[in-house]
This record gives structure tokens, C-alpha cells and sequence, in this order.
């Protein structure tokens, strides 16, 4: 949401923040206009709200867009059209086709392709990091910056099996390994590796939720089945999974312990999944230009100067309720 926040500043825009009281302790954006009252945005009466989660209160004023939240469009439930929003903006052309499909069969929104906004970060960041990791591998004389950045699901993550292999890549030298865990990851993985971290110099235990720099900083991925793979291959990476339950795999996964730091060099050295990324990005998200965020807002300005601002969104019964007890409304 932050590179839309800049561009609406830009245009001249008002806008504020919503945010629900449990993740209030999380906003991270103190000098921004925000408010937890679905009561204060009723008297509002705002002329678009952007959404990158899947429920929006239909009794609101103003067009309602859906800009997502991960590029996993195998996941249950990516396509699914809850009736709550009157425009989505897709990110590449596999997620317009999905949801054009879906615009012919109920009719009652639409779609334009813009890219993501996310991704405008990387474009904004890129180069002061890239400075700050030829100093890194500078410092540790090292060749490759890896990232293990693994699921926290019990029953994917691969934090257990993979900790001696990444003890292994650690005492080979030539890499500098960066750990970075998801807020859910079982405590005694989150122990285990920090004292990795505490063993080897060029392993770095990451805390804090930023994970645009750890992917700007690496060369290499090794995950599991997490949603992060996706947004890390767009940036033309190689990625090593392990125990990968995805059908549509595009990238080196292992399903045997013990070849981890065999598919990390071939990776780095033959790159021999560079055509398969290559169709993910054209697929996924083909903008590199780093102006997603533009293009989303452009999109709603023209919808709104072409259609007008809605005033509610129609709904069944069943919908109202659901979305009257998410956000408390009592009528």
C-alpha cells in the first residue's frame, strides 16, 4: 500500500488508512491519517477504497478495488468472487485471464491489468541496497548471498530437515546466508537457527517484517511451499524449494535430503531453470518499470470519471451478514 500512498500524495489526493484494532500495534506508517471506526469512513463518504484483502463493508461509499495480497494463484480460494468489489487490478496476464473468465460469467465488475504495486519497491530500493551487499560481500570475501526464507505451516515448513544442510552451505565459505522467518515460525526453529547465526559469522538471524531488502540482497532463495516464491522469482532469481506440494512447479525442488548444496551451485553456476522463470515473469508480472502503482490509480480515476462513484455495492443476504459481523455493524 505504500508506493499507492505516494502517488496519491503526488496527484493530490486525500486519503486515510483503515486499520482493525488488532493490527493497530503493527501500522507502521505514526505520522499518516488513520482510523479503526467503520463509522468514520460511512461519514467520510470516500470516492474509491482500496483493498489488498478479500472483504470490504458493501454499505460504503466510494468504487472498491481489490489490488491483492500475494501472486500465489494456485492457492484455494485466489479466484474466488465474494460480490464485494467493482474492480480488480490484476498483476500480469495468468491473474486477467483468470478473473476476465470470471467478469463474463457474473458481470458485475471489472478487470484491467496494471501490475502490482508491491513490486514498485523493489525498483525504489534497488540500488542503495545492491551497494550495501557488494560491502557485505566484501566484508566476509564471500561470492553468493543466499536466503533461506522457509513456511511456517507445520506441515510444510522444511526448518527441521534443511537446518544441517544450511550448517553445511555455512561452513563452505563462499556464502553469506541470511535467515528470515515468518512472525509463526515454531520457537524452537526460530532457537535453532539463531544459534546458527551465533556459530558462523556469515549467517545473519533477520528480524523485523522487511523482506524487500533480504530479496534485493539475495542471489539464491531456498524455501519450501511459501507464498514468497513467487515474488522472488519476478525478480529473475533461481529459487531451491524442498518438499515444494505445488502441481505448477517452475524451479528446482527437492524431494530428497542431503542435495541441497549440490542444487545451490548448479543454480548459482548453470542457472538451468532461467526459461522456466522467464515464462513465470511473463505470465505473473511482466512490469519492471516500477510504476504499478501510477497505472492502479490512473485506472481509477479514468473508472470513476467514466462511471461515477458508487454508492453501495448489492449483495445477498448471506453476504451483508458475513460482512456485518467482520466488521461489527449491527444493522
Amino acid at each position: 500500500m505504500k508506493p499507492i500512498k505516494q502517488v496519491l500524495k503526488e496527484r493530490g489526493h486525500n486519503y486515510i488508512w483503515f486499520i482493525t484494532p488488532k493490527l493497530s500495534s503493527l501500522f507502521p506508517f505514526t505520522d499518516e491519517p488513520v482510523t479503526q471506526s467503520i463509522a468514520e469512513l460511512e461519514a467520510l463518504k470516500s470516492d474509491a477504497i482500496i483493498a489488498p484483502g478479500n472483504e470490504v463493508p458493501h454499505y460504503l461509499r466510494g468504487l472498491k478495488v481489490q489490488i491483492f495480497h500475494g501472486l500465489a494463484g494456485e492457492k484455494k480460494g485466489h479466484f474466488h468472487i465474494r460480490h464485494y468489489f467493482d474492480l480488480y487490478l490484476t498483476q500480469g496476464p495468468y491473474f486477467t485471464r483468470g478473473f476476465n473468465k470470471l467478469k463474463n460469467r457474473f458481470k458485475n465488475f471489472e478487470v484491467i491489468e496494471t501490475g502490482w504495486s508491491k513490486l514498485d519497491l523493489y525498483a525504489q530500493n534497488r540500488q542503495k541496497i545492491l551497494s550495501e551487499k557488494k560491502d557485505l560481500l566484501k566484508k566476509h570475501d564471500a561470492k553468493h548471498v543466499l536466503l533461506y526464507a522457509p513456511t511456517f505451516s507445520p506441515s510444510l515448513t522444511s526448518a527441521e530437515v534443511l537446518e544441517p544442510e544450511i550448517e553445511q552451505l555455512a561452513q563452505q565459505g563462499n556464502y553469506v546466508i541470511n535467515i528470515k522467518f515468518h512472525d509463526l515460525m515454531d520457537a524452537k526453529f526460530i532457537e535453532a537457527y539463531k544459534k546458527l547465526a551465533l556459530k558462523y559469522d556469515t549467517v545473519y538471524f533477520k528480524k523485523g517484517r522487511d523482506i524487500i531488502t533480504q530479496f534485493l540482497l539475495a542471489d539464491l532463495l531456498i524455501s519450501d511451499t511459501s507464498s514468497v516464491i513467487y515474488e522472488f522469482l519476478l525478480l529473475d532469481k533461481p529459487v531451491v524449494t524442498f518438499g515444494n506440494i505445488n502441481k505448477n512447479i517452475q524451479w528446482h525442488n527437492l524431494t530428497e535430503e542431503n542435495m541441497l548444496q549440490k542444487a545451490v551451485a548448479e543454480n548459482l553456476t548453470n542457472d538451468p531453470f532461467s526459461e522456466k522463470r522467464a515464462n513465470v515473469i511473463a505470465e505473473y508480472h511482466p512490469y519492471n518499470d516500477g510504476k504499478s502503482s501510477e497505472r492502479m490509480v490512473q485506472e481509477i480515476e479514468k473508472y470513476i470519471e467514466k462511471h461515477g462513484v458508487p454508492e453501495k455495492r448489492n449483495l445477498s443476504l448471506f453476504r451483508k451478514y458475513k460482512i456485518n459481523k467482520i466488521f461489527d455493524r449491527k444493522s
